[in-house]
């Protein structure tokens, strides 16, 4: 699934071909790419019907389309969504779901899914807990650490707080946004971390760092287009994301550690796999 630096790739790619035309047409071609608006395709399309578009903000893994009438569209990519800017002409995607089209008749905006998992709604906007307006759904989301508005020292202190294990802390939503399962294995091996520590055995330097380092690692692959496995995840343009090539854990199962060339492993972790090295992240006593 996409992470902070996929969906923040798509949004400046989105932002710099949409904000400020405005929208002439909707078609929704498959029902489940509208099925999270709960008053139906119909009333989907009808409601950005001559909106214009004022700007594309994103929130953790969350993006949103700002619109000239105080509502928010609001995209989920899911597994494989992807919003690509195509010429208007284009042959359609083999899995198109919706398209926009503007009265500008300049490029219009498709959502692709091969999977359906993903799609779009309206929200109002409504104030987060710091006063700052969201989509109604996005509201209960936490900062992000590449947000400006960032507080470091009080999310680490919310984390040393709490019992539980410090990777499945790392992708709660509501104590921080954006990182995901990849971005959390490479921030835990940079800051020499068990993902299975409890979090309330850290230090408040240890968590200061690891946030700083899940920051850092996002920013890099920020850099380079996003992380891509398959073919799945692109940018606006159709081009795949290429971070992987410089991942130091996730994925890497007995591979030599770019640290100490200890073969990296593979744990089960929540459906999903953990990869760390043993020698550099060892498990703490009693855990």
């Amino acid at each position: 699934m996409p992470e902070l630096p996929e969906v923040e790739v798509v949004r400046r790619g989105i932002a710099t071909w949409i904000v400020g035309r405005t929208i002439e047409d909707v078609s929704v071609l498959h029902p489940r790419a509208t099925r999270a608006h709960v008053l139906g395709e119909r009333d989907f399309c009808n409601r950005l019907d001559g909106r214009t578009i004022a700007s594309v903000n994103r929130r953790g893994k969350f993006m949103w389309l700002v619109l000239d009438d105080d509502s928010a569209v609001v995209i989920h990519l899911g597994m494989s969504g992807q919003v690509l800017v195509q010429p208007i002409d284009a042959s359609p995607e083999k899995h198109l779901r919706i398209r926009v089209t503007f009265t500008d008749g300049g490029r219009a905006m498709h959502f692709v899914d091969q999977r359906t998992f993903g799609g779009m709604r309206i929200d109002e906007l409504v104030p987060d807990p710091l006063g700052i307006m969201v989509p109604e759904s996005v509201a209960h989301i936490a900062q992000d650490p590449l947000d400006e508005q960032f507080d470091l020292d009080g999310v680490a202190a919310v984390i040393a707080s709490k019992d539980g294990e410090i990777k499945r802390i790392l992708l709660d939503q509501n104590v921080l946004s954006g990182i995901g399962n990849i971005y959390a294995d490479e921030a835990l091996w940079l800051t020499q971390i068990h993902g299975g520590t409890p979090a309330s055995r850290l230090t408040a330097e240890q968590i200061q760092a690891l946030i700083r380092n899940a920051t850092q690692v996002m920013a890099a692959a920020l850099d380079q287009g996003g992380t891509s496995f398959d073919s799945l995840y692109v940018n606006v343009n159709g081009e795949s994301g290429y971070f992987s090539r410089d991942l130091n854990a996730y994925g890497r199962e007995k591979e030599p550690c770019h640290r100490c060339g200890t073969p990296i492993v593979r744990e089960r972790f929540m459906n999903r796999s953990s990869f760390s090295c043993p020698t550099c992240q060892p498990r703490l006593a009693g855990n």
